[in-house]
C-alpha cells in the first residue's frame, strides 16, 4: 500500500492525494459510502461503480459478525467475493456500535466488551485481539482499531479513562494484526483511532500517542455524535497539526457537504457518513443547487429533473414529482433513485474538491459552494 500527496492548497490545509492498495487506486480526498451489512443499502453494486463513481466502500464488524457470520463470509472468500465489489474495503471495528449499544447492557471492561445482539438478544464479547481476526477473515483492505466511542456530552475525567484504555487497547490490536497474516492473498493496513471527546489537551495527547505508531494510516473518532459543529472543527483541527502530514487521515461518521467540505480543509483526507442513504430513504436530495425535500406539495407537479447537473445519471433520469410520488406511496424504487443520486452527489463533490486543490482555487470555491449547497430548495 501506497500514500502520496499530490498537491496541496495555499490557503488551507487540504490536500489532493493517491492511496493505492490491492483492490484500486483511491484518489483523496474521497466519501466512502457505507455498506453496514455488505452492501450499501438500495444500491446494485454496479450503480456504485457508475453512476456513482464510488473508488472505496464501507462494511462492519459487528454486523458482519452478526449477520452472514464470520464461517459464511471465510467459506466465500472474504467480503470482496461474497459481495462482488472489486474495489478497496474499509471495516469499521465495531467501536461505535459498542457505543449506540449504551443501555442495553453493554460492559466495557479492560479486557474488551460484553454486549447483546440487536438481532435476537444473543451474548457476546469482542476484545481486540478478536476483533483483528474478524477483520481478518473479513477480508477488508483497511482495518480499524478497536477504540470505545465517548458519549456527548461526557465528563473530562471519562473522555480521559477511555482515551487511555483506547491507547491500550490500540497497543493491543498492532500486536495483534501484527502476529497475523492476511487471508486471502491481498494486503490489509491497520488505521489506529483518536479520541478524547471534545477536551483539546486530550486530543492533542491522543493524536501524539497514535502519530508515534506509524501505522499506515490514522483516523479521527468520537466526533459527529452531538456535539455542536464548531467542536468538531475544532478537534479535527488540532489533530491534523499532529498527525503525520505523509499519511492518510480519516474523519470518521461525517458527514453534511459542508462538514466534509470543511474538513477537507482541515487537512482530512477520508470521509463516510450514512447520510446520503438515510436521508434518502425519508425523502431528502442533495443536488448542486441545494436540498430537496422531495415529500413537500410544491413538487407535486413539477416535473423537471432532480439536478440537469447530472444530466445523465438518474438526477436527469426522473422528475421531481415522479420521485415524489415514488417516495410518498413508499414504493422501494424511490428510496433507490434518492439514494444513488445522494451517493453520486456525494462522490461528485469530493472530486470537484479535488480539482479545486489542484487548481489552486479551493478554499475559495468552498466558501462559494458551501452556502449554495446547504441552501434548502
Amino acid at each position: 500500500m501506497k500514500f502520496e500527496i499530490q498537491s496541496t492548497d495555499a490557503h488551507s490545509k487540504a490536500r489532493a492525494g493517491s492511496l493505492s492498495t490491492d483492490h484500486g487506486t483511491i484518489q483523496t480526498p474521497i466519501f466512502m459510502p457505507v455498506g453496514t451489512a455488505g452492501t450499501v443499502k438500495g444500491v446494485h453494486i454496479s450503480e456504485l461503480t457508475d453512476p456513482i463513481k464510488a473508488q472505496i466502500i464501507l462494511g462492519n464488524t459487528y454486523h458482519l459478525y452478526l449477520r452472514p457470520g464470520l464461517d459464511v463470509i471465510e467459506a466465500a472468500g472474504g467480503l470482496h467475493r461474497f459481495n462482488s465489489w472489486k474495489g478497496p474495503i474499509l471495516t469499521d471495528s465495531g467501536g461505535y456500535q459498542v457505543y449506540s449499544l449504551a443501555g442495553t447492557g453493554r460492559k466495557i471492561v479492560e479486557e474488551g466488551v460484553k454486549f447483546k445482539s440487536h438481532i435476537d438478544g444473543s451474548t457476546h464479547f469482542f476484545s481486540p485481539e478478536s476483533v483483528m481476526d474478524i477483520q481478518r477473515t473479513i477480508g477488508a483492505d483497511i482495518m480499524m482499531a478497536f477504540d470505545e466511542c465517548t458519549p456527548y456530552p461526557c465528563t473530562y475525567e471519562y473522555a480521559r479513562k477511555s482515551m487511555e484504555m483506547t491507547h491500550r487497547w490500540l497497543d493491543r490490536c498492532i500486536n495483534r494484526f501484527e502476529a497475523t497474516e492476511p487471508k486471502y492473498g491481498h494486503n490489509q493496513a491497520l488505521f489506529p483511532i483518536v479520541q478524547g471527546s471534545v477536551y483539546k489537551d486530550l486530543r492533542k495527547i491522543s493524536a501524539e500517542y497514535i502519530a508515534e505508531k506509524g501505522a499506515f494510516g490514522n483516523a479521527i473518532g468520537g466526533l459527529s455524535v452531538g456535539e455542536p459543529v464548531e467542536d468538531m472543527y475544532e478537534m479535527a483541527d488540532e489533530v491534523t497539526d499532529i498527525l503525520p502530514k505523509d499519511k492518510p487521515r480519516y474523519l470518521m461518521g461525517v458527514g453534511t457537504p459542508a462538514n466534509i467540505l470543511e474538513g477537507i480543509a482541515l487537512g482530512i483526507d477520508m470521509f463516510d457518513c450514512v447520510m446520503p442513504t438515510r436521508n434518502a430513504r425519508n425523502g431528502m436530495i442533495f443536488t448542486t443547487q441545494g436540498i430537496i425535500n422531495i415529500k413537500n406539495e410544491k413538487w407535486k407537479s413539477d416535473f423537471s429533473v432532480l439536478d440537469p447537473a447530472f444530466a445523465d445519471t438518474v438526477h436527469g433520469q426522473y422528475s421531481k414529482a415522479y420521485v415524489r410520488h415514488l417516495i410518498r406511496c413508499e414504493e422501494m424504487l424511490g428510496a433507490m433513485i434518492a439514494s444513488v443520486c445522494n451517493l453520486r452527489f456525494y462522490l461528485w463533490l469530493v472530486g470537484e474538491a479535488r480539482k479545486e486543490i489542484i487548481q489552486g482555487s479551493f478554499t475559495s470555491w468552498k466558501n462559494r459552494m458551501i452556502p449554495q449547497l446547504m441552501q434548502r430548495l
